[in-house]
């Protein structure tokens, strides 16, 4: 049986498409085995985002040449699309696939293994208009379903290479999401993440169709318990959307909404398409629809011309704002943007100290979310065995609202919808119990193994 072995630099859309290159490779009858094996084919599914990025996935596909010099080396994903001749460039690098036509790789893999010449096969993205589909009907090592229902985006923003590596905006047909979520729940998923490079911006493309209308028949696919929004930018987050948000019981008390600065001529230079004053509006209506939603956010500190006064601005919004977590980067170079070439670059030291306080805030602020949960009963759904403590009888997973929560259970537990009571609050994780078990179901034979329940973890 011939081998395949993977390596996912990036976001959480570049392992959803390795997860479906791998659906590729699985119906050819390959096995799939440690990237640290020594396999026939390798897999490098690349990012390009920062230019260390660019820098990390050319050390990996080195590292997979020298596994196995006789090996099919196949690179695909972002770094690909946006230096396809650089990536080929590399001794030993036998096929370059951007981030379109992973659907050939099967025939461009036999193509040279016949051929025995490198294959360039990355087209011009941005002629690209329909959505590339890729079915992922499991994920191994997944208790949450992702489901990626747009590509590309229309943003550009100052720092952002992303619209050059993806493309414009496409979204996947309705049918093509709804029959996918249907599949999802057969292989016995309660939750299901709907990602992409730009979620939010799902149904800007189609006819007489939006987000808010695919939120709602999602709603009505039976058996699903969870639907979560991986993303969602203020500019999307639209009355229609609110009211699913609002009317619906399977929609996650959680919205991932990126603010990326908290303050104006930042937001301006960053072409971002909201003033704070905007978001905030936008935040407090998502507050009022769904009580004691966890709202978790992006932040790039030191971005060019941000002055001290513009990031102590910016800070007492944060705080206005009250986050459930944000996730905060210091803003790095991306040659080819035009952030990269402005003046009034900002000092790394001066970066760093910023990120620093701003790490502060958040932790202060997810503690100060997770508090008046203390006592309440949570359903939980648990993805692993509590990391660092395996074998101790602690299991831990999300609530609806994103609290890491972790707790005394079985590992038979793992993938169930739990009721959970917490009894800490904590930064990053909170610590519950159990107060009654799961009624575990029958999973279909995909996710059995030797009639026992495969153990998914994340």
């Amino acid at each position: 049986m011939p081998t395949v072995a993977f390596h996912t630099l990036g976001c959480k859309v570049n392992f959803y498409d390795t997860e479906a290159i791998w659906q590729l490779f699985k119906q050819e009858g390959y096995e799939q085995i440690d990237f640290e094996q020594t396999a026939d084919v390798y897999v490098i599914n690349t990012c390009t985002v920062t230019n260390t990025g660019d820098k990390k996935s050319r050390q990996i596909i080195r590292r997979a040449i020298r596994r196995n010099p006789e090996a099919i080396i196949a690179v695909t994903g972002c770094y690909a699309q946006t230096s396809p001749a650089e990536v080929a460039a590399i001794p030993g690098v036998d096929l370059v696939i951007g981030t379109q036509d992973r659907d050939k790789i099967i025939p461009l893999v036999k193509q040279y293994e016949t051929e025995r010449q490198p294959i360039n096969a990355v087209r011009n993205i941005m002629k690209t208009r329909e959505f590339e589909e890729l079915d992922v009907p499991d994920f191994a090592d997944r208790t949450r379903a992702f489901l990626k229902i747009q590509e590309g985006c229309n943003n550009f923003c100052t720092f952002c290479i992303i619209p050059w590596s993806r493309g414009l905006m496409r979204s996947r047909t309705p049918e093509s999401v709804l029959k996918q979520a249907q599949m999802l729940v057969q292989a016995g998923y309660q939750e299901i993440v709907l990602t992409g490079i730009h979620t939010g911006g799902y149904g800007e493309d189609l006819e007489d169709y939006s987000l808010a209308q695919l939120l709602r028949d999602l709603d009505r696919v039976e058996g699903l318990k969870r639907i979560r929004i991986s993303s969602i930018e203020a500019s999307q987050i639209t009355d229609e959307v609110i009211e699913v948000l609002n009317r619906s019981d399977k929609m996650c008390r959680h919205l991932h909404v990126p603010l990326q600065a908290g303050q104006d001529d930042v937001l301006k230079r960053m072409r971002r398409k909201y003033t704070t004053a905007e978001f905030a509006r936008k935040i407090e209506l998502l507050h009022q629809a769904l009580p004691g939603v966890a709202i978790t956010t992006d932040i790039i500190v030191g971005f060019p011309g941000e002055t001290e006064e513009m990031f102590e601005e910016g800070f007492r919004f944060m705080e206005q704002m009250k986050f459930a977590e944000m996730h905060v980067f210091p803003y790095s170079k991306r040659t080819g943007t035009p952030a990269a070439r402005m003046e009034d670059q900002i000092d790394e030291e001066v970066k760093n100290e910023r990120v620093h306080r701003l790490i502060d805030l958040s932790e202060r602020m997810q503690l100060e979310y997770a508090k008046p949960y203390v006592g309440q009963v949570l359903e939980v759904i648990p993805e692993r065995a509590h990391k660092g403590t395996e074998g101790s009888g602690l299991i831990q997973g999300y609530s609806d609202n994103y609290l890491n929560v972790v707790f005394e259970g079985p590992e038979s537990w793992i993938g169930e919808i739990v009721r959970v009571r917490i009894t800490e609050a904590g930064v990053n994780e909170c610590r519950g119990e159990a107060v009654e078990a799961p009624k575990l179901r029958h999973v279909s034979e995909e996710r059995d193994n030797a009639s026992e329940r495969v153990l998914l973890r994340a």
